[in-house]
């Protein structure tokens, strides 16, 4: 499949990306996705530590814990609807307007969250609208990602596309930092009382994050390429009526083959961070190291996205995707061993390396990866569907389907890392069976518009 730059420059004339605007926009893309990201990934650590104390204490603990990462995975479930949603309309009225919109929706949840009764308070309902919450939360972030990774992306020059997008995808990790810092924090604040009121003060810090992110949003501009889109299109809205449409019967394979590319991604963190964050604490390991280790871990998959992401852009996104995947597949079995030794510095090794460095190397050129595999006009649509159907399917259920094989496995983590394997194999030939997007073609498409612009 060939690529599709066919509604003019992707890019900015500009070659290099230590420009003012460019600069807003960078930093736009990784504060939205930071803040997007800590609101996320905070119920992920909160499902592993409180929720199942809190909201499901009538039930025994390991169903209780069960059900948590049940909801969970609700948030997971609602990523590819809100990645449709979001890009439909992104791929019709624009970027900007939907990552402003997707911010507003993270927070209202998260806050709504931080403010819910327990169970013991108000019944059932409290788990019921935990789980609504959840799902906004789901939606919200599902459009997110798309949004920022082409706001970088689309403003970048063709030679730092990868780099640049790097820096959305750079938030995840980075939110989690910053959730699991201050989650962190407030446990050790609130010691006793974490579990009665301390964990809420996580959830309601998000109201000052929303309010500082939505000011830097507001001051980016539109990315060239919808621009070029809209001047290109008189009749936009007729033209873009059905994004969705456009992806499913015109790019069915990119869907799946970038949906499959980036799963080993996410079984992965579902493993590391939620679900061995579980068994690790429940082996003995202090709470407070294991939340101090989790924000080691995301301290280098920053600086390994950074460092992939521009590998990706000299040498290929296949190529550094393709290490990672290796790296990661050949690590699932020593890095269970030493999860559940007991000992909480093998449980940090094994984390640091799988959830820092081989999940940086795969989370570096993923962004541009993606992106680059469909046309603009449904870009992020396709994008967003793919890279949010592997969220659902890896992070969302991964932490549940490890814990029911090692119940089918009779205690033995050995199925967990079948499972780890296969998912990293078939991700590697996924990526193999893909184009190539950082190529000569996009530096030629790049040189012929800007000679259109010189002569013009």
């Amino acid at each position: 499949m060939a690529l599709h730059d066919t509604a003019g420059p992707d890019v900015t004339a500009n070659q290099s990306l230590n420009t003012k605007d460019l600069r807003r926009v960078l930093g736009s893309s990784l504060m939205g996705s930071i803040i997007e990201y800590y609101d996320f990934i905070l119920y992920a650590t909160a499902a592993a530590l409180v929720f199942d104390k809190v909201f499901f204490s009538n039930l025994s603990p390991a169903v209780a814990l069960f059900a948590s990462f049940g909801t969970l995975a609700v948030g997971y479930v609602a990523r590819p609807l809100g990645g449709i949603i979001f890009g439909h309309y992104g791929d019709i009225l624009g970027r900007k307007k939907m990552l402003v919109i997707s911010m507003l929706m993270m927070g209202f949840a998260t806050i709504a969250i931080g403010l819910l009764p327990t169970t013991e308070q108000i019944g059932i309902a409290a788990p019921v609208i935990l789980v609504m919450l959840r799902f906004i939360q789901g939606i919200s972030v599902g459009g997110e990602w798309g949004g920022a990774t082409l706001m970088a992306l689309e403003h970048a020059p063709a030679s730092k596309r990868g780099f640049a997008a790097a820096f959305a995808n750079a938030g995840g990790p980075a939110g989690g930092l910053l959730a699991t810092l201050v989650v962190s924090l407030v446990s050790s604040l609130t010691g006793d009382q974490f579990l009665v009121w301390g964990w809420r003060i996580p959830f309601l810090l998000s109201a000052v994050l929303i309010l500082v992110g939505m000011v830097v949003r507001l001051k980016v501009a539109e990315t060239p390429v919808f621009q070029a889109l809209e001047s290109k299109a008189a009749d936009k809205q007729k033209k873009q009526k059905t994004p969705l449409l456009k992806v499913i019967t015109g790019y069915p394979r990119l869907v799946i083959i970038t949906l499959i590319a980036s799963l080993g991604f996410y079984t992965m963190q579902g493993i590391l961070t939620s679900w061995g964050v579980s068994v690790a604490v429940g082996e003995g390991v202090d709470r407070s190291f294991v939340l101090n280790i989790k924000g080691l871990a995301a301290v280098v998959t920053i600086a390994a996205c950074f460092a992939a992401a521009r590998l990706s852009d000299r040498f290929g996104r296949r190529a550094v995707l393709a290490v990672g995947g290796v790296a990661g597949a050949l690590w699932a079995f020593p890095a269970l061993q030493l999860m559940h030794s007991g000992n909480p510095w093998d449980f940090a090794l094994a984390v640091v390396v799988g959830n820092g460095l081989i999940q940086g190397i795969l989370a570096g050129p993923i962004g541009a990866y993606i992106s680059e595999q469909f046309p603009p006009e449904v870009r992020y649509t396709g994008a967003s569907l793919a890279y949010q159907g592997a969220a659902t399917l890896g992070a969302g259920f991964t932490p549940m389907i490890a814990t029911g094989l090692v119940v089918l496995g009779g205690g033995s983590y050995g199925l967990v890392g079948v499972f780890w394997v296969t998912i990293l194999v078939l991700g590697l030939v996924a990526v193999l069976m893909s184009r190539e997007g950082a190529d000569s073609q996009q530096s030629k498409i790049q040189l012929r518009s800007q000679r259109k612009q010189q002569s013009a």
